[in-house]
């Protein structure tokens, strides 16, 4: 065996499916959180007319840091779940801490501020042993990746890859001007994306071993899927998931794959009938109607992050304490659902899912299909 090949098999980051025990996970920080002053794709994915009175119930207005109360109860609620991780098995780490209040720009564009280290699910995509920074479509969250660089050093030292997706200029030809939300009943939805320059964001992508599904949203295009499609080569099938939902963004409140053969499906957001043939000898699972009903001030998330779980392995999975009908509908299916208080950490824009990023499950590169 080649010391190159040596490498690869010991490496620390290792993922494949969404279902293989979960060894070594980041989980983010909520310090320093800032809510963008930018909006371009923030305002299109609450309900329409809604982001100007979310923005100012929640930090007064745009661009403003997050209130200390509010950052308190949500760190509270992460080291709790970190906790919980720990107790299972699980090594946990933590991005550095960063100014997002700080302003910057490029040759073409400037901002006010950053948003926060919250969520690293949706800046990193890992695959194997390769992370990937993506090129994410949010002006505000252009240098968002600086918060795990220690760890990604660290990484690629311990031999995983570490690719950067081409860095997207985010001029203005990215974004629809004449973007308006679909009408009621429309069959196709259209975001505000156009396919100028490739970008998606990690959260929208799932792990099934040699199958991927993506959605495309207000922050994933077209383009972007075909560039990690052609990075990837031929070990990878990327399968393109339709969303009904006309404030798409990430696909882990809608579709997620639990164990070998089982996915649960959002029959909100998707159409159960309409999925990849590839899943047509799975079992698909509808969730119960969430019950977590968002105050005004926190609508930044659907009700549906109730289904934003995280899996531990084929039957362990975390679940926010306050959905007792998700909780039921698991042990029905034959899962042990772990329950986590999470619901004071959705101001920032994430569920247990997003809030974490996996760096290496117990498995190998396979077909479920």
């Amino acid at each position: 065996m080649t010391l190159e090949h040596q490498q690869e098999k010991d490496c620390v980051v290792n993922v494949y499916a969404e279902w293989d025990p979960l060894e070594e996970v980041i989980v983010g920080i909520v310090d320093d959180a800032v809510l963008p002053a930018w909006d371009v794709i923030n305002k299109h994915t609450v309900p329409p007319g809604e982001w100007e009175e979310i923005a100012k119930q929640l930090v007064g207005k745009k661009g403003n840091p997050y209130p200390p109360e509010i950052i308190e109860a949500a760190r509270k609620e992460v080291e709790e779940f970190v906790h919980i991780l720990e107790a299972e098995g699980v090594k946990v780490r933590r991005p550095d801490r960063m100014d997002f209040t700080q302003p910057f720009a490029t040759p073409a564009w400037q901002i006010k501020s950053g948003f926060n280290a919250a969520n690293p699910r949706d800046s990193l995509l890992v695959i194997g042993n390769e992370i990937i920074e993506a090129p994410m479509a949010d002006r505000a969250r252009h240098f968002e990746t600086w918060c795990y660089r220690s760890l990604l050093k660290e990484y690629f030292h311990a031999g995983a890859k570490w690719t950067a997706a081409p860095k997207p200029q985010l001029l203005d030809d990215l974004y629809d001007p004449n973007y308006a939300p679909p009408q009621e009943g429309t069959k196709k939805i259209n975001y505000v994306l156009t396919e100028f320059e490739p970008t998606f964001d990690a959260a929208e992508f799932m792990h099934c071993g040699r199958d991927l599904f993506v959605q495309k949203s207000h922050v994933t295009n077209e383009f972007g899927i075909a560039w990690l499609q052609r990075h990837l080569g031929e070990d990878y099938r990327i399968h393109v998931i339709e969303s009904r939902d006309p404030q798409a963004i990430h696909i882990d409140s809608s579709f997620l794959p639990l164990a070998p053969g089982k996915v649960m499906v959002n029959p909100k957001y998707l159409d159960v009938n309409n999925l990849p043939k590839v899943l047509k000898s799975w079992d698909i699972l509808i969730p119960p109607e969430p019950a977590y009903k968002p105050p005004q001030r926190l609508g930044l998330l659907s009700p549906w992050i109730s289904l934003n779980i995280l899996m531990l392995d084929e039957e362990r999975i975390i679940v926010e304490k306050s959905e007792e009908p998700l909780i039921k509908a698991m042990k029905d299916w034959g899962f042990k659902p772990i329950p986590c208080e999470f619901t004071n950490y959705y101001p920032f824009v994430g569920g247990l899912h997003c809030a974490t990023l996996d760096i290496r499950r117990r498995g190998k590169l396979q077909s479920y299909f």
